[in-house]
């Protein structure tokens, strides 16, 4: 995800600030992140270097993943996003929750490490709420009417992300 750090005049060029993240899918939490402006090989190497070892990594059709070294096997997804659909998400949820992220013309970051601050704080928040949302989300066995199956349908929680900011 790409965004602007400082608002400038249609005049000037913008440059362009870069949120990299790496999620697990089970359970939905962002395992690391970075926001820079560069998106070079060595930044993204440093978020695979940050997190334990995964058994298979799913990316975008980005090259700048080919010169990372995965310790598992590497999923490049040039024309599905069957495999990045996650990231895509969570990707959104940060646009959601987080107004810098959401519209230019009304909020925007003077300072990378501003961002990176806000970033930090809900990561932190979101892989809270995910953890107790996985606890709390427990199967529940109904019958399908239209076949002899049973569904597992899940509970919502009662309290939402916000609760843990």
């Amino acid at each position: 995800m790409y965004w602007f750090i400082k608002k400038k005049s249609k005049t000037k060029t913008r440059e362009n600030t870069y949120v990299m993240t790496m999620i697990s899918r089970a359970p939905r939490q962002i395992l690391s992140f970075d926001a820079t402006f560069e998106k070079s090989a060595f930044r993204l190497q440093g978020l695979v270097d940050r997190v334990d070892s995964a058994r298979k990594y799913c990316t975008d059709g980005y090259v700048g993943y080919l010169d990372v070294v995965f310790p598992g096997r590497h999923i490049r997804n040039v024309r599905s996003k069957r495999d990045t659909h996650n990231v895509e998400s969570v990707n959104a949820d940060l646009r959601h929750y987080i107004s810098g992220l959401a519209r230019r013309s009304r909020c925007f970051y003077r300072r990378l490490d501003t961002l990176q601050a806000v970033l930090s704080v809900f990561i932190d928040a979101y892989n809270k709420y995910g953890e107790a949302k996985q606890k709390y989300r427990i199967p529940t066995r109904h019958k399908n009417p239209s076949s002899s199956k049973h569904l597992h349908l899940f509970r919502d929680p009662p309290f939402s992300i916000l609760d843990f900011l």
